[in-house]
C-alpha cells in the first residue's frame, strides 16, 4: 500500500505562548473593547522595540494604511507612488481618498519598487511615495526618502510583511513618516487579523489618536485633557478588540524566537535549493548582507509562467501548497479605472507570472523543508 503523506499547507496559524492564558485574562478583567491593558502593552512593545515615535494598533493593516492617507491630508486628484506589485489595500487606501495610485516598476532583484524611477513618476499632484517590503527585504529607503525630501512628499512604508527586518541598523516601518505593520494569520507575528500604524513624526501624534477613535478626541478624554470628548475630526473605528491585543502580545513576547524559527526555515530552503539557481534551473530569493531578514517569504522565481504552473500542480500532487503572489494592480479590472502607469511594467509583468512562495510557517521542521527542497529537485531533474 502506498505511504499516505501528511499535507503540507501554504501556512499554519499558530500558538506560541500564553495567547489562550492573557484572552482568559483579558475577559476576566471585564474590558474587551479596545485601548485595554493589552493593547497597551502592546503600543509599548513596538515604540521600544522598533524604535517609532509612537504605535497605535488597528483592526488591520488596511486600516493603518488608510489613517495614514488621512493624516498626510490626501485629497481627491492627488497622486501616490507605489509599485504594481502589491496587496490591493496598498492602493485602496488612497483611491478611498480620491487619489490616483500611480504604478511603478520593480526591480528584478529584491521585487521592490525601482527607488531609480520613483522620480520620473513625480508630478506636481504627487502628494506621497508608498514604498513596500516585499518579503520583509528593505527598499532602498535612503533614496527614497531623498527623493521624498527634495519634492517635499510624504513616504509611508507599507511594512505588512516586514516586521523586525531592518535597512542599515533601523526598523522597517520607522524611516518614512508614517509605517503600516499586518499581524494577519499569514504573516510573522500573528493576531488573526491585526496591524499597526508606526508614527515616527510628533505632528501626526494626535490627530492619529483622533482619527482612529472615529474623529473624536475621546482619548484625550481618557487622558483628563479634556472635561468631556466631542466630534472633531474626520475618522473611523479603527481599533481591534481587547481579545486581539491579549493574543497578539503574546506573541510579542516570544517574537525573536519566531523570527529565529522563520529564518532558519528560510536559509535550510536556499541551501537546498542552491544547486538548482547554480544550475541555471531557478531562482532563489534575493538576500542583502546589509539588512536583515526576517523570513517572511521564500520564494523561487521559474523560467516562465507554464513552468510553475506545472511545478504547483507536481507539489500539489505530493500533497504540498505552494501559491504564487499577487496580480499586478495595473492589469486588474479596478487598477485600470483608478491609477495609472508610470513607464512601461516590464519586470513587474514578468516576474509575478513566473514567481511561487513555498510553505514557511512557525511549526515547520526540518524534514518537511526537505521533502519540499526533495520534490522540486525531482521537477528539475526528471
Amino acid at each position: 500500500m502506498d505511504e499516505i503523506k501528511t499535507r503540507i499547507p501554504y501556512n499554519k496559524p499558530f500558538i506560541v505562548g500564553q495567547e489562550l492564558y492573557y484572552i482568559a485574562q483579558a475577559v476576566i478583567e471585564g474590558q474587551l473593547a479596545g485601548d485595554g491593558p493589552f493593547t497597551k502593552r502592546c503600543h509599548a512593545w513596538l515604540e521600544d522595540r522598533i524604535g517609532c515615535r509612537k504605535a497605535l494598533l488597528t483592526h488591520s493593516c488596511t486600516a493603518a494604511l488608510e489613517m495614514a492617507a488621512m493624516l498626510c491630508d490626501i485629497q481627491p486628484g492627488d497622486e501616490v507612488i507605489m509599485p504594481s506589485f502589491t496587496f490591493v489595500s496598498t492602493a485602496n487606501a488612497f483611491v478611498l481618498r480620491g487619489a490616483v495610485p500611480v504604478f511603478v516598476d520593480i526591480r528584478p532583484d529584491t521585487l521592490n519598487i525601482d527607488e531609480h524611477l520613483i522620480e520620473k513618476a513625480l508630478t506636481s499632484k504627487t502628494k506621497a511615495i508608498v514604498p513596500v517590503h516585499y518579503a520583509g527585504v528593505p527598499c532602498a529607503m535612503d533614496e527614497i526618502m531623498e527623493t521624498a525630501r527634495k519634492r517635499e512628499v510624504f513616504v509611508i512604508e507599507d511594512a505588512a510583511q516586514a516586521l523586525l527586518s531592518m535597512h542599515k541598523g533601523t526598523h522597517l516601518g520607522t524611516i518614512g513618516h508614517l509605517g503600516c505593520l499586518s499581524f494577519h494569520e499569514t504573516k510573522n507575528i500573528i493576531s488573526g487579523e491585526g496591524g499597526a500604524l508606526l508614527i515616527n513624526h510628533d505632528v501626526f501624534k494626535e490627530r492619529a489618536e483622533v482619527i482612529r477613535e472615529k474623529g473624536t478626541n475621546r482619548s484625550q478624554f481618557f487622558r483628563g485633557e479634556v472635561d468631556k470628548y466631542t466630534w472633531v475630526d474626520i475618522g473611523s473605528s479603527y481599533l481591534p478588540s481587547e481579545l486581539i491585543s491579549a493574543f497578539l502580545f503574546a506573541q510579542m513576547e516570544l517574537a525573536d524566537k519566531i523570527i529565529a524559527t522563520r529564518r532558519a526555515i528560510f536559509h535550510s530552503y536556499y541551501e537546498q535549493l542552491k544547486e538548482l539557481e547554480d544550475d541555471g534551473c531557478l531562482r532563489l530569493p534575493f538576500i542583502d548582507d546589509g539588512s536583515s531578514n526576517n523570513g517572511h517569504i521564500f520564494y523561487i522565481i521559474a523560467a516562465s509562467l507554464a513552468q510553475r504552473d506545472r511545478l504547483i500542480e507536481h507539489l500539489n500532487s505530493d500533497g504540498i501548497k505552494a501559491i504564487f503572489h499577487y496580480v499586478p494592480l495595473h492589469s486588474s479590472p479596478a487598477g485600470k479605472k483608478y491609477g495609472r502607469t508610470a513607464g512601461k511594467m516590464d519586470q513587474t509583468d514578468d516576474l509575478s507570472d513566473r514567481l511561487l512562495r513555498l510553505p514557511l510557517y512557525y511549526g515547520m521542521s526540518e524534514a518537511d523543508v526537505q521533502r519540499i527542497a526533495g520534490k522540486i529537485k525531482e521537477f528539475f531533474r526528471t
